[in-house]
């Protein structure tokens, strides 16, 4: 199973109660109007289900809260994380559980080569771990111009038979699936709007509300999908599966079951319906989403979604290697 562990963060209400709990978030003389709390998760890349959840103060660094999930790892699962997630003591414990990691490393890090791979990767080691390095190039074209990415990646899939640096680079791009899972989230099912609840204890109900009809949804989705073997589960349209579910509480339909059941039901088959395309190659400028200034930002920002033509990868070497082999 190909999973990913990341954070995000959701406003809550700036009450006496929350003020002793949570979190404002400080830019230099500003403050946000909100209070913040911080949600971590493991999600499954190929269904957006969610494995494991943990959220408490924004104070508390997502790389604090992630080794409470580690609990939900198990051997057979690769684990992909961004480039906060690249420290030792993390890679330590997720080797622990058994399940295997690809991590996007620091750009600049400085890491030793223990052996040279006939792919183009190498070995190496992040504190207590042997782990293989892959440095790559990916050249973005969207038809009017051409966009140069360098990322290197660290994995504990050491066999580059069995698991080719090509392959293991395109992987990582599923890593994407956890944001698009937080936007279905907080966009989708939120609207983009601050959670009501003014004490503590709602809140942590709320989220988990929150986390509960999403994941009801994302496997309704899963379970509807199975029934066509040619449809994967991240072609069925959350949008849709919100506005089903939403029908049906507000007409009261289908509460009481029949003695026939229906197992893909009225949001899997709302679903299947209107499946989505397959999914097209785009790439947009990563930009600040919410600003702490109502105001608009000086300079422009490009929020565009360009379609990409093409894409093509090459292994490189990246800057910050030291070689301890001998010569």
């Amino acid at each position: 199973m190909v999973c990913a562990i990341d954070g995000t963060s959701m406003s809550v209400p700036n009450s006496d109660p929350n003020r002793g709990a949570f979190y404002r978030l400080h830019s230099g003389d500003l403050d946000s109007g909100y209070l913040m709390i911080r949600l971590v998760t493991v999600v499954a890349c190929g269904t957006r289900t969610v494995i494991d959840a943990v959220f408490g103060s924004f104070g508390v660094s997502e790389i604090a809260y992630a080794p409470r999930l580690f609990a939900s790892l198990r051997e057979g699962m690769v684990v992909l994380a961004d480039r906060n997630f690249a420290v030792a003591a993390l890679i330590g414990a997720i080797a622990e559980t058994k399940a295997d990691l690809l991590i996007r490393g620091k750009a600049g890090h400085t890491m030793p080569m223990i052996e040279r791979l006939s792919d183009g990767s190498w070995l190496s080691v992040k504190g207590p771990v042997v782990v293989r390095v892959i440095d790559a190039e990916i050249v973005v074209d969207t038809g009017g111009a051409a966009r140069t990415v360098r990322y290197r990646l660290l994995t504990t899939l050491t066999d580059y038979r069995r698991y080719p640096a090509m392959e293991l680079v395109r992987l990582y791009h599923q890593r994407w699936e956890i944001e698009t899972a937080y936007a279905e989230l907080k966009s989708s099912m939120l609207g983009g709007r601050v959670l009501r609840a003014r004490t503590p204890a709602g809140v942590e109900q709320e989220v988990y509300a929150l986390l509960i009809a999403y994941q009801a949804l994302r496997i309704a989705i899963a379970d509807a999908t199975l029934t066509d073997p040619g449809v994967t589960p991240l072609r069925g349209s959350f949008g849709i599966a919100v506005n089903t579910a939403r029908d049906q509480l507000v007409h009261a339909a289908g509460v009481v079951a029949g003695t026939s059941i229906d197992l893909v039901g009225k949001i899997g088959a709302a679903v299947l319906a209107e499946l989505l395309p397959p999914r097209r190659s785009r790439q947009c400028p990563r930009v600040v989403k919410r600003a702490l200034s109502k105001h608009r930002a000086k300079g422009a920002l490009d929020r565009t979604n360009y379609s990409s033509v093409s894409i093509s990868i090459s292994l490189c070497e990246l800057p910050g290697l030291t070689s301890t082999m001998a010569p």
